[in-house]
């Protein structure tokens, strides 16, 4: 029988940025997490949909960008603000032992000086963006900068990060319509209970060194009963995002491409193994898929047929 334990380090260190950047570059480049893009994807997806959707169609192209542009640096940023809050815990967790911070690969002085860069950079995109937006964004910031210290005292940081990630969909409401409707905010909170479910996914693969270190999360909290809460988070995201297509209104293809996302949901729900933390970690991954089936339904939303 092998008995090898699985790496679960989210570190590879033969990979492009080993390979093609400068030495220098990479600690920078793995703070941000470019090496890691499946944070980034999960943060545009779904405001990517929002954008169609505020549209009722294809969204302005120069928007698209902005917000994309603005995923990757909050992600970017938030990630950093992460690794600074946590650089004493992650050397003792088997998935963030190779963090650049905690490896002495750079500075505490170099990674805040690297953080106002990146939060330099963000605030430059509230140029291209109306007042109420900006205005969204700012209220963001306090999100980003308190979600690493939620798991010091609270068993739901995955509730505030799911706030954060999907924030971006409230402001693409705002700043196409100048206005946020009832149904915008409740595919929003459909994200955030989506998020709560795949982050506790997540969560599942340090679930053990968490408990060692007193931190804590969705995954200690939920414990062996992680299917019942996955599938109630699963169900309410699925339920939100009806109604919210209701009220909207969205065309009728959009409800096949949601019940598409209720089946790629529920094979994530079926394919959870408690005992195998490197599977939580894939089907985390997964969850990419989600985020292109809600573009999906955004776009055949739009659609009269």
């Amino acid at each position: 029988m092998n008995q090898t334990t699985p790496d679960l380090s989210d570190i590879y260190h033969n990979d492009w940025v080993a390979n093609y950047l400068p030495k220098s570059w990479g600690p920078y480049a793995r703070l941000a997490r470019l090496d890691r893009p499946v944070g980034t994807w999960l943060t545009l997806l779904p405001c990517i949909a929002a954008l169609i959707q505020a549209d009722h169609g294809m969204p302005n192209w120069w928007r698209l960008i902005v917000f994309s542009i603005g995923a990757l640096l909050m992600r970017s940023a938030g990630s950093t603000i992460n690794d600074i809050w946590d650089r004493d815990f992650d050397k003792h967790v088997e998935r963030t032992r190779f963090r650049p911070l905690t490896s002495g690969q750079i500075s505490l002085k170099k990674a805040v000086i690297f953080l106002i860069v990146q939060f330099a950079l963000s605030a430059l995109l509230l140029f291209f963006i109306n007042p109420y937006s900006r205005w969204l964004a700012l209220a963001l910031v306090p999100l980003v900068i308190i979600y690493p210290l939620c798991k010091r005292f609270t068993y739901w940081p995955q509730a505030v990060l799911g706030a954060a990630f999907n924030w971006g969909m409230l402001m693409a409401w705002t700043d196409t319509i100048n206005s946020l409707p009832l149904g915008a905010v409740l595919m929003w909170l459909g994200a955030v209970t989506w998020q709560i479910g795949y982050d506790t996914l997540y969560a599942y693969t340090d679930i053990q060194d968490d408990a060692k270190l007193g931190l804590r999360s969705t995954a200690r909290k939920f414990g062996d009963k992680g299917l019942y809460w996955l599938s109630g988070f699963y169900a309410a995201s699925i339920i939100l995002w009806l109604v919210a297509g209701i009220l909207m209104p969205m065309e009728i293809g959009y409800y096949p491409a949601i019940a598409l996302v209720a089946i790629h949901l529920y094979w994530q729900l079926k394919s959870f193994d408690l005992n195998k933390p490197e599977k939580s970690h894939a089907l985390f991954k997964a969850n990419i898929h989600t985020g292109l089936l809600l573009i999906l339904a955004a776009i055949l939303g739009c659609i009269q047929f």
